[in-house]
């Protein structure tokens, strides 16, 4: 059950994560400032940092989600593309979920990773090995740790922003210029707290892009993402009026697919064992290929 916090500030200077512990002495401090950084805490209806100081009279925001069970294992088709005692490289196809949700507690990725490598249930959390994540409906590649050091090498490798991660995307128009960067903060949508948007006092998100070709009406393109933000590049692209295709979200549905065109198809990254410099491809899975192919013909 989804709880909703409300307060009003009484004292000046007050800092936010200090203040909401304050109030809610039950939640942690790291809890409160991973709800703080995910969006989920306004103040006076603005999404801001932990270290935001409150004025006497701010209204503060907050919505607790629902905690999810304890992951259990579960036989289920695994796409490896590298496996060694640390890691695994895999290949989640569209409509797959990473970690489990309250709503949805099993047939997740984690839940066919726990019963490939049973050991990752020891590191007691709803989310074991999983440094980066996939929404459902994107496809494509996922490094997975296999044991804490690993994991933190690997979260230390995208903080410091080494990870290179490469999309196609096929958004709708002619983007023009065909290289740009899209520098625009994101945080939660103020009234639709399920979404994401680019809003004022967001967190920073830069998005590299280069087309790779037009269709008609429609632009295939390579995206590197620099950050790593929730729905960052289906926000990004509909921020500048070119969403990407059959992204009911944030844009439309599509006739040529049933889900949105978005595919990791580049993974870039050190081993955490030796050090060594590591990339991996994937191709373009079936759907996105035919969904060119009837781009293709509906133009002749």
């Amino acid at each position: 059950m989804i709880r909703k916090l409300q307060f009003t500030a009484t004292r000046a200077g007050d800092r936010l994560d200090r203040y909401i512990a304050q109030e809610c002495p039950e939640l942690s401090r790291s809890y409160i400032q991973k709800l703080i950084s995910e969006g989920y805490v306004t103040v006076n209806n603005r999404v801001v940092k932990r270290s935001f100081k409150l004025d006497n009279g701010d209204k503060v925001s907050a919505i607790i989600p629902p905690s999810a069970p304890p992951p259990l294992a579960e036989e289920m088709p695994l796409n490896i593309v590298y496996e060694d005692s640390d890691l695994l490289v895999v290949d989640k196809p569209a409509g797959l979920i990473v970690h489990p949700t309250p709503t949805r507690p099993g047939h997740t990725l984690v839940n066919a990773i726990l019963a490939h490598c049973p050991d990752l249930a020891g590191l007691g959390s709803t989310r074991p090995g999983i440094v980066h994540r996939l929404d459902k409906n994107t496809s494509g590649l996922m490094v997975v740790a296999k044991n804490e050091a690993a994991q933190q090498d690997l979260s230390a490798q995208i903080k410091a922003r080494s990870v290179v991660k490469r999309y196609l995307a096929l958004v709708v128009g002619h983007l023009s210029p065909d290289r740009g960067i899209i520098e625009a903060s994101i945080g939660r949508h103020l009234r639709h707290r399920e979404r994401m948007a680019v809003v004022s006092g967001g967190r920073e998100a830069r998005s590299q892009y280069r087309v790779i070709r037009y269709l008609d009406s429609y632009t295939l393109i390579e995206v590197t993402p620099e950050t790593g933000r929730t729905h960052q590049i289906r926000v990004h692209f509909a921020a500048i009026g070119h969403p990407v295709v059959g992204d009911e979200v944030y844009g439309v549905r599509s006739p040529f697919l049933g889900r949105q065109f978005l595919h990791a198809h580049h993974l870039g990254f050190r081993l955490p064992s030796t050090g060594e410099y590591v990339e991996f491809s994937s191709k373009l899975p079936f759907d996105l290929e035919q969904a060119l192919v009837r781009i293709s013909e509906a133009r002749e």
